[in-house]
């Protein structure tokens, strides 16, 4: 969906999982927890991947990692040396050479670090494993990442416990660079954290980015954060991608009334403006059991009979904004007094 060749491009992901019963064990359905999304992510871009707790967009993430396997769809990548290969068939032999390429910030700062090792060794580990023998080697490495995400060489003697939640963060995006990747999957790298310290994480994964030429994956729910990192946003629900669009663009005018109410619920931070409409109503459907036609079509204000009867297909309503709606077109501009700021 980029003009240049991606350096991802995922086509019809799926994952299912199944649901069993009985003594036997026996399959009686599936939870489609990705159920056909495609995107695509261009070389030094970043794209936010958002939507609600569910929606499938971790279980995305770590299909596009191979941390679990796919049942269905492609994941193209374009390697260091400029081949094209599909991870989503290839073997745990042939997907090593590639792990060093395609690395993952973790949501947790607390449980995402070994407890019982220093820091050279938890940033190391990476090095170890690809081949980095010499513990000297290893400590110069991990000295020089320490420096390049405002961490003291010193520091990596230390244990863990000793370094606060911003901290641990910094750690584990050091960690994650330690194999030179090309591309970096962030898990809501910032969720746990404080606001004060959101800020400085954003801004420091926006000057490595800048610096290494990295390609960065980044999921959140948090509409502010996205906006302040990405250049595109693709938003999911129930498994599907339901609008994709350069960020800006999406703010200004969101083409899906899903993305439109995420927006319409983000509180205002002026106790004299009173929310309206903000919050959505009705469940979540089970993604073991979706409705028919569109899966949005029993939350939405905005359905027809067409909606409830018809699977709408993602497609291009403006140059390069995307949308799985029938109403696409008729959706009306943000409301400036509801927009979403982004974190400075």
């Amino acid at each position: 969906m980029t003009a240049a060749q991606p350096l991802l491009d995922v086509r019809g992901l799926q994952k299912f999982f199944p649901i069993t019963k009985g003594f036997l064990q026996r399959v009686t359905g599936q939870v489609r927890a990705v159920d056909g999304v495609d995107f695509t992510v261009a070389e030094g871009e970043t794209l936010g991947l958002v939507g609600e707790s569910g929606c499938g967009k971790t279980t995305a993430s770590r299909c596009i990692l191979r941390a679990i396997d796919p049942t269905g769809g492609q994941i193209l990548y374009r390697t260091r040396n400029g081949a094209t290969v599909d991870l989503a068939t290839l073997g745990p032999a042939e997907l090593r050479p590639l792990r060093a390429e395609i690395q993952m910030i973790f949501q947790d700062p607390f449980g995402s670090l070994n407890p019982r090792m220093t820091l050279l060794d938890n940033v190391g580990e990476p090095l170890l494993v690809n081949g980095v023998r010499n513990r000297r080697d290893r400590a110069d490495q991990v000295a020089e990442l320490l420096r390049l995400v405002g961490l003291r060489p010193e520091f990596m003697h230390r244990f863990p416990h000793a370094f606060s939640g911003g901290q641990r963060q910094r750690i584990g995006i050091a960690r994650a660079l330690a194999t030179n990747p090309r591309l970096v999957v962030a898990d809501e790298p910032v969720s746990a954290l404080d606001v004060s310290v959101q800020a400085q994480v954003l801004n420091l994964l926006l000057e490595l980015q800048t610096r290494l030429k990295l390609t960065f994956l980044f999921v959140a729910h948090d509409l502010s954060v996205v906006r302040h990192i990405s250049d595109r946003i693709a938003v999911m629900y129930v498994g599907q991608l339901v609008e994709l669009a350069p960020t800006e663009a999406l703010f200004d005018r969101p083409r899906h009334p899903y993305t439109a109410a995420l927006m319409r619920a983000v509180p205002v931070a002026d106790p004299r403006v009173r929310t309206i409409d903000g919050v959505l109503g009705g469940e979540v459907p089970s993604p073991a059991a979706p409705p028919s036609g569109c899966y949005f079509h029993p939350r939405c204000r905005h359905a027809e009979a067409r909606c409830r009867q018809e699977a709408p297909a993602l497609r291009e309503i403006a140059p390069g904004h995307f949308a799985r709606c029938h109403l696409a077109e008729q959706m009306p501009a943000a409301d400036p007094s509801q927009a979403v700021a982004a974190i400075s």
